[in-house]
This record gives C-alpha cells, sequence and structure tokens, in this order.
C-alpha cells in the first residue's frame, strides 16, 4: 500500500491517534516530523491533557479545523535531542509545548513576550507551519519544536499536571495582567472545570478571597471543602445574584456555552473588570448599561507568552498548584472525549501517552 503523503513529507517516523472528518472520531495515524534543525527540540511525549478546544476543534465548530487534525497543545515529555545552537534545554530535560509553536518574532506583541497574540502565532496543531504542511498536536508519540516555544518543566511538578499549559496559563494570565491578584481582592470564578478551578487556586494563591459561580449546586463541597473557595453561588439563583450585588472586585469566567453576562456585570464593584476565557461558539449578549453604571470593563484573554508561561509553571512548581486531572489510556481517547462533552469529568483528562500509544 502507498504511503500517505503525511508519512512522507517530514524524514523522522510518527505515530498518533488522528480525526480524520467533522465526526471528530479519533484513530491510530501514521504521519512524519520534520528533521530536528539547529534551533529545534526534539522529545519523546509521556503525557498529553485533553483541552475543551479539542473537542471544538475536533468537530471544526470554530471553522478553523484543517483535517486530519493530531489534537493536543498540554505536551510534555523528555528531551531526546536538541539542534547544534539550542542553549535552553538539554537531552534527558524534562520539558513542556503548550499551544503555541511559532510566532513571527519581530512585531510589537511578540517583543514584549506576548507571542499569543502575534498576528502570525501558529498553533500547535491544525495549522499551516513555515514549511507549508500542517502542525500535529501531542497526541502523538514525539514532537519537533524551536526551542523558543519549549518550556522547561520544574522537577518537582507532576509530568501528568501538564493541563497547566492551557488551563493553568489560560487563567493565570489575566488574573495578573488585570490586577486581580492582589491579596484581599474578592474574585469571582464562573464555572468549575477545567480552567475553573485552575482559576481559584491561582486566584487563592494569590490570596484573594475566592466566589465560585455555577449552575450547579452539586460542586458547592467541591468548591469549598476541597478547592478553598470561601464562598458559593448559583448563577440562576436571583435571590443570590442579588444579594452579592457590587461584592466582586473582578470575574474570570472561563464557561464555553452560552450564558447571560448581565448577572455577572451586576454583582462587580464599580470598576470591577469581568473578563472572559471561555470561548463560546455562539456571540454572547453584551447589556451595555451594566458597564455605564459603575465603570466597569469586560475584556479577554488567551494562554500566555512564552516567558509568563514559564513564569506560570515555576509559580505552580514553587506553591505546589496542579491540576486535579483523570489519567486515561490512548485507546480511551474518544470515551474521554464524549465525557469531556458531558462535563463528566473532574477536572481534565489526561493522557498517558509514553506507556499506552502503541504503533500498529
Amino acid at each position: 500500500m502507498a504511503k500517505s503523503s503525511h508519512e512522507i513529507e517530514h524524514p523522522i517516523k510518527a505515530f498518533g491517534w488522528a480525526a480524520r472528518d467533522t465526526l471528530g472520531v479519533l484513530s491510530p495515524f501514521n504521519f512524519s516530523r520534520r528533521a530536528t534543525g539547529e534551533n529545534d527540540v526534539q522529545f519523546k511525549v509521556l503525557y498529553c491533557g485533553i483541552c475543551h478546544s479539542d473537542l471544538h476543534m475536533l468537530k471544526n465548530e470554530w471553522d478553523n479545523s484543517k483535517y486530519p487534525i493530531v489534537p493536543g497543545h498540554e505536551i510534555v515529555g523528555v528531551v531526546t535531542k536538541v539542534g547544534s545552537k539550542v542553549e535552553k534545554v538539554k537531552v534527558g530535560d524534562n520539558v513542556g509545548v503548550g499551544a503555541l509553536v511559532g510566532s513571527c518574532r519581530k512585531c510589537d506583541s511578540c517583543t514584549n513576550d506576548l507571542e499569543q497574540y502575534c498576528p502570525s502565532h501558529i498553533c500547535t496543531y491544525s495549522t499551516t507551519y513555515y514549511d507549508g504542511t500542517t502542525t500535529y498536536g501531542g497526541f502523538s508519540d514525539l514532537m519537533v519544536a524551536n526551542e523558543h516555544f519549549v518550556l522547561r518543566w520544574p522537577e518537582n511538578l507532576p509530568m501528568e499536571a501538564a493541563p497547566l499549559l492551557c488551563a493553568g496559563i489560560t487563567t493565570y494570565s489575566p488574573l495578573k495582567y488585570f490586577g486581580l491578584d492582589k491579596p484581599g481582592l474578592n474574585i469571582g470564578v464562573v464555572g468549575l472545570g477545567g480552567l475553573g478551578h485552575m482559576a481559584v487556586k491561582f486566584a487563592k494563591a494569590f490570596g484573594c478571597n475566592v466566589t465560585v459561580i455555577s449552575t450547579s449546586i452539586n460542586k458547592k463541597d467541591e468548591a469549598i471543602k476541597h478547592l478553598g473557595a470561601n464562598s458559593f453561588l448559583i448563577s440562576h439563583d436571583q435571590e443570590q445574584i442579588k444579594g452579592a450585588t457590587s461584592t466582586l472586585d473582578g470575574i474570570i469566567d472561563t464557561v464555553s456555552a452560552e450564558h447571560p453576562i448581565a448577572p455577572l456585570l451586576n454583582i462587580l464593584k464599580p470598576h470591577g473588570k469581568l473578563v472572559m476565557v471561555g470561548a463560546p461558539p455562539k456571540p454572547l449578549e453584551l447589556p451595555v448599561f451594566p458597564l455605564l453604571m459603575g465603570r466597569k470593563i469586560m475584556g479577554g484573554s488567551i494562554i500566555g507568552g512564552m516567558k509568563e508561561t514559564q513564569e506560570m509553571l515555576d509559580f505552580a512548581a514553587k506553591h505546589n498548584i496542579t491540576p486535579q486531572v483523570e489519567v486515561v489510556s490512548m485507546d480511551y481517547v474518544n470515551i474521554a472525549m464524549e465525557r469531556l462533552s458531558k462535563l463528566d469529568v473532574k477536572y481534565r483528562f489526561v493522557l498517558d501517552v509514553g506507556k499506552t500509544l502503541k504503533a500498529d
């Protein structure tokens, strides 16, 4: 049988799981990786987190998917080869790669360590790389990446904490940028999933008082007893929301489905900030009047630059902050995706790629 172009376009043989169409079903996939260039790091993938955005991409819900897709942008492994000019890491080091593998390195965003906002940024999978080929993610046996986009993985962080590379930085970055990281501030977190539980952990580590806002009363004990939140609100309980009017300095909204914004704006103090980090596929209705009455701000944020992501990993290691994960085998991935679509996970699936990915 003739080999596909994916298998011969690069010299390094690779194996992973891919989806071929919008059904999003993953199955074994032979492909290839580029040769390790002078500024590149090659590493064996040991763990890869499953992000909710993987689900959107597999089904082309954002209309930008390139098939076949090898998902995965919370990737941790061990270096097996480095290029001649690589200085950051050496063979045998533990490393991570998040959602970025390229940017122009010249624009204002790049020169200010904000590569995620570079107009020419290249995502870890389902994006066209500089050589014209498609990028493939961490549901695979090995990765090759430019050292600028490779992160040093702290020794005391367990490697299955891979979701820090997306869920971690996605919540850490807006807390820092919008000034919501000061001790004593009252911070709300909307949604208690993969992103939400990390927002709670970081906000608590910053010394903030945290209120979890959820549609489900079933999450109250988890939020307060296990994650250390100070209080809990049911988002559709009008009495609770009314009672919380003007009590929060800031809110990190992690929900990736349609939901009302007005109640959240109402529980912000004057000058409060509502920051969106979830990505609902459909537009949300934005009521302007609550913004005007209190000089409130609504903004957004996505992951972080390489410098800040390394800072986040080091902070997490220092403060023993790790995501709550369920480690699963590679052949469980489609069940994991189905469960994730039903929010049936606490709070992030992580694939044990190193031990369970078996080539045909």
